[in-house]
């Protein structure tokens, strides 16, 4: 888990950008990139070993999304306060926004809050979170710079008792812009099983984020599931990473990637 922290966080600590001027017309974010739990809220009722479960957080999505963005000279953005404080990629009518139970987990630190408790976990992680990623892409956009969003999540092998047996998922709605030629290149990877709209789907309210923030902007987006086992370790995260930077190297527009082909060499000239 992360380091401890103070107790009250303000919402600018709880939400953190990687390389805001990034050339690359992707934007990655990490809704579900931490567990930690600021100490005013304890644990919420669980034991300890809870908190380092996927009912917390996406265990391995943070290394590999920061890994991909240094690679693509990409935008990250990410979450700071586990999910299970209040969920990030949820709209704000939510069931699961503050869950009472993921999946078989009672949580009991979320029963019964008030308005006003519910309303402090949403300015504290979930409105600087949104503010953060509607600015960035503002600011693009009044640029001109060409801007496609991608969120980046893990999932458990094994939900409610049932195996999942995709490396990778891609989640999409009718727009596939960006998500069929990604589905196609990982299809084309020996040995890698990729759900198409698996493990999850909009229809499972899991597409917020990219709802909000690139639907509505009629920018092209995709969501990325990868299997926490495939990414528990540094060599799976760097190879999940590496495979999805050449990817998404390939889906670049010639001019991005030229853009940021030449940043890359002068920062090189520079350093020798």
């Amino acid at each position: 888990m992360e380091k401890a922290r103070p107790a009250s966080l303000a919402p600018s600590e709880t939400v953190r950008v990687t390389n805001p001027g990034g050339s690359s017309p992707f934007i990655l974010t990490c809704d579900h990139a931490s567990n930690f739990l600021p100490a005013e809220f304890g644990t919420l009722g669980l034991p300890v070993e809870d908190l380092f479960r996927h009912i917390a957080w996406d265990p391995g999505a943070l290394p590999v999304a920061s890994r991909m963005a240094d690679a693509l000279d990409a935008t990250l953005v990410e979450t700071r306060i586990s999910r299970l404080v209040i969920d990030c990629n949820r709209p704000l009518d939510a069931p699961d926004l503050v869950p009472p139970v993921s999946e078989t987990t009672a949580i009991p630190g979320n029963t019964d809050l008030s308005d006003k408790q519910r309303a402090a976990r949403i300015d504290l992680a979930w409105r600087p979170f949104h503010d953060t990623i509607a600015g960035i892409i503002e600011q693009r956009l009044a640029r001109g710079q060409e801007t496609r969003l991608v969120s980046v999540h893990s999932f458990t092998p094994v939900y409610k008792g049932r195996s999942r047996p995709w490396h990778i998922g891609i989640i999409h709605d009718d727009d596939r812009r960006l998500a069929a030629p990604l589905i196609a290149a990982l299809q084309r990877l020996a040995g890698v099983t990729v759900g198409v709209n698996e493990p999850y789907s909009p229809a499972d309210r899991v597409y917020f984020t990219l709802e909000r923030h690139a639907r509505s902007r009629g920018l092209a987006c995709a969501m990325i599931e990868i299997r926490n086992d495939e990414i528990s370790g540094e060599t799976g995260q760097r190879k999940w990473a590496d495979l999805l930077t050449g990817i998404f190297s390939n889906l670049e527009p010639e001019e991005a990637r030229g853009s940021r082909q030449r940043a890359m060499g002068k920062s090189i000239q520079s350093a020798s």
